[in-house]
């Protein structure tokens, strides 16, 4: 369950641009690496062969799934890549939940009204969050890779950066062919996500569902195969069926930044008694419910007070931006409003030098962010938000432009 959240997360950040720290069209470095000679990548692939036979993988499936694969230079080049921008809330949210997404999507929920209703019962999971889920992963089944799954898996595991954990997921889908739900020669992203929802190898062997009967876990071909294995994976990470993901509210001009973030909680009629409202003023819900309030683009973005279902979405992907934009498509598709907040003028992406200039001064000045990575991960985040409250400055914990200025007039 964990590793298909953090693998996802992972993903984003190296490649996709839909991700939260996803890359902006432009340049990106790329380390080159020297791949190996066939005989080399022929030798390692027969003594991988020797350990999945000794997991009880059958020899007919050995064969079938190994024979001929060979070393994609493209995956490795993929793996490698590093965005140079990270993406702002509202560069994601324009990217993600568009008007042509959610016409799309709600035209879905009708045409899979009866199957989706069927998985809900079962699984407690509200047909708009799962076709919501469809739509980010695989544009509801539009991208589900181009690359062949075992070759793919093959390279990264052949690969040192990250070979014991590729290595699992390389077995487990020589697992999950020796079980006959798919074929071996199928189709993935270049790092071994699978089918409409995206899956990872070991999440789809925990997690998948034969929903339609015919011996087979499919999630390419088979839709009561996606939305019952994405509900399925949804309950056991926790999702309570009665209720929602959370909301966009309003925040009073007084408010104590300090609330903010995913480790601070408070009853609703907590957050109503220090002035929170709904986005459009009105009082919040009498429910007695716990909830954090996260600033997604800092103290002058959209506020969003968030529930337990919102956290069961960072288990899938452990993205902020993902699971509000999860969430938020979700309430499009069953007519709910856009964003009560508006764009500023001068929303501007931080680059990867930028952020690591932060994360250096932040720990020059006596600040743990976590190394100098690039990435505005919960460590950098918690360190910000120190360093604000010891400034004065609103402490939301959010990297942009003006915390990079401060940064650097302050003795940076």
């Amino acid at each position: 369950m964990r590793k298909h959240s953090i693998w996802l997360a992972a993903l984003l950040v190296c490649i996709l641009s839909m991700g939260a720290f996803g890359g902006r069209a432009g340049a990106a470095s790329a380390e080159s690496v020297a791949p190996p000679s066939a005989a080399e990548f022929q030798a390692w692939l027969d003594g991988f062969k020797t350990r999945a036979a000794a997991r009880g993988i059958s020899a007919a499936t050995l064969d079938r799934a190994l024979t001929g694969t060979s070393y994609i230079t493209r995956v490795i080049e993929l793996d490698r890549r590093q965005p140079e921008f990270t993406m702002t809330f509202w560069q994601y949210y324009e990217k993600t939940i568009s008007d042509k997404r959610i016409a799309r999507g709600r035209e879905l929920l009708k045409t899979h009204a009866d199957l989706l209703a069927k998985v809900e019962a079962q699984y407690g999971v509200p047909p708009r969050f799962l076709v919501a889920f469809w739509g980010l992963e695989s544009n509801f089944g539009d991208y589900t890779g181009t690359f062949p799954l075992i070759g793919a898996l093959a390279t990264l595991a052949f690969d040192p950066r990250r070979s014991k954990f590729f290595s699992e997921q390389l077995l487990a889908a020589l697992e999950i062919i020796d079980r006959g739900d798919i074929p071996a020669d199928v189709k993935a992203s270049w790092a071994g996500a699978m089918g409409n929802t995206q899956f990872i190898p070991s999440t789809y062997r925990a997690y998948a569902i034969d929903f339609d009967g015919d011996g087979r876990r499919d999630l390419w071909r088979s839709l009561p195969d996606v939305f019952a294995s994405s509900a399925h994976f949804l309950m056991k990470s926790g999702w309570r069926r009665d209720e929602t993901w959370g909301r966009e509210v309003r925040l009073p001009k007084s408010f104590d930044f300090a609330l903010s973030g995913l480790d601070k909680k408070l009853k609703l009629k907590e957050w109503q008694a220090k002035g929170v409202r709904r986005a459009d003023g009105r009082d919040l819900p009498l429910a007695d419910i716990d909830a954090a309030l996260i600033l997604p683009a800092g103290a002058n973005g959209p506020a969003f007070l968030v529930y337990n279902n919102y956290e069961t979405i960072l288990v899938w992907n452990r993205s902020i931006l993902y699971a509000l934009a999860v969430g938020h498509l979700a309430d499009r598709l069953i007519g709910k409003g856009p964003l009560v907040a508006k764009k500023p003028s001068n929303d501007k992406a931080l680059s990867r030098s930028d952020m690591r200039d932060i994360q250096r001064l932040l720990g020059e000045k006596g600040f743990d962010a976590g190394g100098q990575d690039g990435i505005a991960g919960s460590k950098t985040r918690r360190a910000i938000k120190a360093y604000q409250g010891r400034e004065g400055l609103a402490p939301d914990g959010h990297p942009d432009s003006r915390l990079l200025e401060h940064l650097r007039g302050n003795g940076g």
